[in-house]
């Protein structure tokens, strides 16, 4: 059944009555029937609400951002790249006039929004359109806002939504996140009148998801070899170890070094720390980055001093290179060259850093944080610092 609301052959009117029945008497207080009692996720889902003071008989205000700011969030988000072929996998089946596609971003602010007129104008009513914030704290629990919230697909059906002018609603919400580093991109949410939902809805949202993440990765792919191949004039003429890489840092070439993937987003003037080629000064090149050392000798050698504010510090052949850490990322960086070159698993860092394995998907996305401004520096699968560093660590005192 996967992440599903319903069980295939469930009369959908019965249940609705059913969970309204359980929808009332759990959040006025009074006690359960037997065996009556809301899915873990929405149990949970629901105790955030009350603990926020939300009121279920309400309407959180949805206070829609301009035509002009969600225009702005389009044309930044990595979805836009993707948004046809989501429409493609789940506007062209033949339930589609039966309900709404909804694409969000990371903040669950709706950026797309399609659809049957008759089912917009009904979603509508609900402030559930485009430039909406539709997180668990602005409009209780529902699809978009409990899967941002719990890092996983989800869907509601009916009154499994906290509130109550929700009810005539399911919602099938999956996460989307960004194939190279696993950073939430966005929601892909599919909504309709409850009583029309169709079980197949979950594999259908699943799918598209997946083709959307497969899709960015090839597109990825495709921009690094256009940046590989638009400098292979530079590359035939360099002699020595080099990388070129984009402006987020990540490699379309490499010479001569054994750098996998990324290494710390290169900035004009600044110089960049790279395990195997020491301190480097990055150059500028047509839609990239040619990055080669900067002196003979390329040990880098790391301190990371505590006595402050967090401060990384390398240098190589005299050439040098800083950056300031959070206390958070510190602390990271400690734990994970205390490990030695075996390395720590997400849920071995979860355990060092919050004393379980359950934060797992909060512990990658710092360290993905980490790698925008450490590069090949940490490595992943395990986390653990590239062979090529030596780090010393000056402690608070």
């Amino acid at each position: 059944m996967g992440f599903s609301a319903v069980a295939p052959g469930t009369d959908l009117t019965v249940h609705a009555r059913e969970l309204r029945r359980v929808h009332d008497a759990v959040l006025g207080g009074t006690r359960l029937a037997p065996g009556a009692r809301p899915r873990a996720v929405v149990a949970r889902s629901w105790r955030r609400m009350l603990d926020l003071g939300l009121d279920p008989d309400g309407a959180g205000a949805r206070d829609p951002l301009s035509f002009a700011e969600v225009e702005a969030r389009r044309r930044r988000s990595p979805l836009s790249d993707v948004i046809d072929d989501l429409r493609r996998a789940l506007t062209s089946v033949a339930d589609a006039s039966r309900f709404l596609l909804v694409v969000t971003d990371a903040d669950g602010i709706i950026l797309w929004r399609e659809g049957a007129s008759a089912v917009r104008r009904r979603a509508d009513t609900l402030g559930f359109g485009e430039g909406a914030l539709w997180s668990e704290s602005q409009v209780g629990t529902n699809a978009i806002g409990t899967a941002l919230a719990e890092q996983a697909p989800v869907q509601l059906f009916s009154a499994e939504h906290f509130e109550a002018q929700q009810h005539p609603w399911y919602c099938t919400a999956m996460p989307l996140h960004d194939p190279r580093t696993g950073d939430l991109l966005g929601v892909v949410d599919v909504s309709g009148p409850a009583l029309t939902m169709h079980p197949a809805i979950t594999a259908l949202v699943e799918t598209a998801v997946r083709l959307a993440e497969a899709r960015l990765a090839q597109l990825h792919a495709e921009r690094l070899d256009r940046l590989r191949r638009s400098c292979d004039h530079v590359i035939g003429t360099s002699t020595g170890p080099l990388l070129v890489v984009d402006d987020d840092g990540w490699v379309a070439h490499r010479s001569g070094i054994a750098v996998r993937d990324r290494i710390a987003a290169p900035r004009a003037a600044t110089t960049v720390a790279v395990p195997g080629l020491g301190v480097c000064l990055p150059e500028r090149l047509d839609g990239g980055w040619l990055v080669r050392p900067a002196a003979a000798e390329r040990r880098l050698r790391m301190r990371l001093d505590l006595r402050g504010e967090p401060l990384l510090e390398a240098t190589s052949g005299g050439e040098q290179w800083r950056r300031a850490l959070s206390r958070r990322h510190a602390d990271i960086l400690v734990r994970v060259a205390a490990a030695g070159p075996t390395g720590l698993t997400p849920a071995a860092l979860s355990r060092d850093l919050f004393g379980d394995d359950t934060h797992e998907v909060t512990v990658r996305a710092e360290v993905s944080r980490m790698r925008r401004v450490l590069g090949a520096v940490l490595g992943t699968a395990p986390y653990r610092l590239a062979p090529e560093i030596e780090l010393e660590v000056v402690p608070a005192g």
